[in-house]
Order: C-alpha cells, then sequence, then structure tokens
C-alpha cells in the first residue's frame, strides 16, 4: 500500500506536536488540593522545627566546641596511620558521603557511608541505630580497626601534645587528664568529651532551600507564575505521586523527609555477605552501651532518654535499616545501606517490584507504577538538591557547593 507524501507530513507534524506537548506545560498550572497542601507544608524545610538541645551533650551548641569539633573532623592525626579523617568518608563535596558502596579507611567497613547531613535531628545514628547520640557514635570510627585504627588513649594523648587542642579543651572542659592515667573514668570522660566536640560541629551540618522549598512556597503563595517557572509538568507529577499513589510519605515525611525510624524494605544482601540483622542487633547494642543516654558519660543528670527507654525490640525489627534522608541525593551514589543499588532509577524500580526480603518481612508493597511514573517520581527527587550549610573555621556558617 503506497503512502502519500501529504500523510508523512501529517503524521509527523502530528508526532511533533505531541512530543512538544508531552515535554510542556499545560495551559494552567495544576490544582493542589487542600489535603495536598498540608501534605506539602509537612515536607517544607521552613516547618523544620528548631533543632532541639541535647541534654546529654553540655557544649552541643557551644561555637567553640564546634570549631574545636570541626579542626577534630578533618584531622588525619586522629587515626593508626596518619591518613584518615572523618572527612575520608564524610567528604563535605559529596554531602558528607563518599562515593562508595562500603566505607574505605584503613580497612573496608561493613556498611556504606551514611550522609550526616541533618542527622542532628534523629535519636538514632547508624542505619542501624546502634548510638543515640551523634557523640557516641563519633567514638565508634576512632575505636574500629576498618576505620581510625586508634584507642581512647591515643586520642586523648593527641589533644595533650598538641597545644592549641589542649588549651581549646581545657576552656570547655577544665584541665584534661593524664591519657596514660589508670582511671578508665577519668580517660572515658576525656575520650566522651572529644566525641562531644564533633558533634558540636555535626549539629550545624545542614539542609539549605531546595527548588522544592522554593516551589512549596509557591504553592502556599497561590502563584501560579513561580510554580510553571520552577518545575516542569514531569517534576509536578512526580511530586503528586509521591505524596499519593506511590505513598512514600509512609516513611519519608517531615521536612527533612525521614521518619527517622527502621524499616525491612527486602533490599538484597550485598554479594558476598550473610543478610544483614540491622536494627534487630543495633538496638541490643545501644542499650548496652556505655556511652548510651542512661550512662556516666552523659551530661543529662535528669536521664532524659525516653527514646532509649522506650524503644522497640524484638524480632519484627530483624533486618530493618534506618529511613535515610531523601534531600541532597547529588552525588551521592551508590545508594541503601550497603550501596548495592547504583542509581535512584533502580532504587525505584526496586520499590515498584518489592521483592520478598532475604531476611524478615519487606513491609514494602509493590508499586506498580508505569515507566514514566518512575522517570517522574525520579526527576521529582532531583529538585530536592541544594547546598550543604556547615561550620568553617571563624567565619561561622558556610554554604558548601
Amino acid at each position: 500500500m503506497r503512502v502519500s507524501a501529504s500523510r508523512v507530513v501529517v503524521a509527523l507534524a502530528v508526532a511533533i506536536v505531541a512530543v512538544v506537548a508531552w515535554q510542556r506545560w499545560p495551559a494552567s498550572p495544576p490544582k493542589w488540593t487542600p489535603v495536598e497542601v498540608a501534605m506539602l507544608r509537612s515536607l517544607w524545610i521552613e516547618s523544620l522545627p528548631e533543632l532541639p538541645p541535647d541534654p546529654s551533650n553540655a557544649v552541643a551548641d557551644s561555637t567553640i566546641a564546634a570549631k574545636f569539633g570541626e579542626q577534630l573532623f578533618f584531622d588525619t592525626r586522629l587515626s593508626s596511620n596518619g591518613g584518615i579523617s572523618c572527612a575520608t568518608c564524610h567528604q563535605p563535596e559529596r554531602r558528607f558521603t563518599d562515593g562508595l558502596q562500603k566505607g574505605q579507611a584503613i580497612g573496608t567497613t561493613g556498611r556504606h557511608t551514611p550522609s550526616i547531613v541533618g542527622t542532628a535531628y534523629s535519636p538514632w545514628q547508624y542505619w542501624d541505630g546502634r548510638r543515640d547520640s551523634q557523640w557516641s557514635q563519633a567514638l565508634v570510627p576512632l575505636e574500629d580497626p576498618d576505620e581510625h585504627g586508634t584507642d581512647r588513649a591515643q586520642v586523648v594523648n593527641l589533644i595533650a601534645q598538641d597545644e592549641t587542642y589542649r588549651a581549646t579543651y581545657e576552656s570547655l572542659f577544665g584541665e584534661l587528664p593524664d591519657p596514660a592515667s589508670s582511671d578508665r573514668v577519668m580517660l572515658n570522660t576525656a575520650f566522651a568529651n572529644i566525641g562531644k566536640s564533633i558533634a558540636a560541629f555535626e549539629r550545624l551540618v545542614m539542609p539549605t532551600p531546595s527548588r522544592f522549598d522554593e516551589y512549596v512556597r509557591a504553592v502556599v503563595d497561590q502563584d501560579a507564575g513561580s510554580q510553571q517557572r520552577l518545575f516542569d509538568d514531569d517534576e509536578v507529577r512526580g511530586l503528586k505521586l509521591f505524596i499519593g499513589e506511590a505513598n512514600c510519605t509512609q516513611c519519608h515525611n517531615g521536612p527533612l523527609f525521614t521518619n527517622h525510624e527502621f524499616h525491612n524494605t527486602g533490599v538484597i544482601s550485598f554479594p558476598g555477605d550473610v543478610p544483614d540483622k540491622a536494627r534487630v542487633a543495633g538496638v541490643r547494642e545501644v542499650l548496652r552501651n556505655e556511652f548510651n543516654c542512661l550512662g556516666i558519660y552523659s551530661d543529662d543528670v535528669e536521664h532524659r532518654c525516653a527514646e532509649l527507654q522506650f524503644t522497640r525490640t524484638g524480632s519484627t525489627l530483624t533486618g530493618a535499616v534506618k529511613t535515610p534522608s531523601l534531600r541532597n541525593l547529588e552525588n551521592t551514589a551508590p545508594f541503601m545501606h550497603k550501596g548495592q543499588i547504583p542509581t535512584i532509577a533502580e532504587v525505584l524500580q526496586h520499590y515498584n517490584e518489592a521483592p520478598d526480603a532475604m531476611i524478615g518481612h519487606n513491609e514494602a508493597i509493590p508499586l506498580g507504577l508505569s515507566a514514566r511514573q518512575l522517570h517522574q517520581l525520579e526527576v521529582f527527587l532531583g529538585t530536592l538538591a541544594a547546598p550543604v550549610a556547615g561550620l568553617s573555621g571563624a567565619d561561622g556558617i558556610l554554604v558548601e557547593n
């Protein structure tokens, strides 16, 4: 059958118009229902409450301690080989991650390096929540043979030998004990104080407003022009999926896009690893840790430790890992608790299929979304990209690109 040239031209024109229409905004911005607007407000960074105090850390909000902690964070002398610092794995240019499947320092760690951006708001640290404060978490890598590979006496000795460090320490905490002292409580107290200084810096590592947050403001202000300028059609539809059909906000809720809880979502084990028990083991560890909220090294004499005292335990936590924030995903691949999934597109495909868990029970339900919808979700997540705020020397808060 012969097809006339005019029909071919018409067909091509229709196809071009369809493609252009697919890529362009509709004539008017989408309507957001009051319920949807309320959900957008709950995700808005301007809804992030003021950072609550950490009673377990007396210097948590001290600028002097934060500057001291920043120096310690980047100091490679806090390692047995003189080449590893906290920033080896928590790299500012990678949103305080490292781009590797598992953390690599003196050796290889057991899990993917999580970002520390905004983690001051979380009652739990690590993928399995095995520490209940930033300061107690900061102590762990120092003595881990696969990370810094030191011990607490060596760490305290570094502070003692560095005149500037010692003077700063003593201005904050009083006289530094002799690192060779046989008084274990005194040594542990000094070690804990070093962790508290690092935590004072980490409390300032926070997300800043993203294009998504600008869009929410436009929605709240009913500014149709700004809505059209800020989000294209796929990004809007991705956002609608995120808060609606895909049910992402069941776990990724609040201004940090995380509920700070633990969930088993059926992620396959890292090749060669046994299935990770995760939270079921982590909760046991945090309860017995000498540096936890209830311990003698906490500065909170009233032991206001409700999260620790009433935390869930039991086999239902098998394989459950902490919900990560979805802010600032750019330059942080690979993903999941052992870096098992290389790209966001593949993460979304995982949730679209929700396979059976290798250990425990997969809480996720297959989404059954189309390829186009998965793409829309992915481009929406890209709108959460933004610089990170943190301390930088005497200049105070600095936004890192």
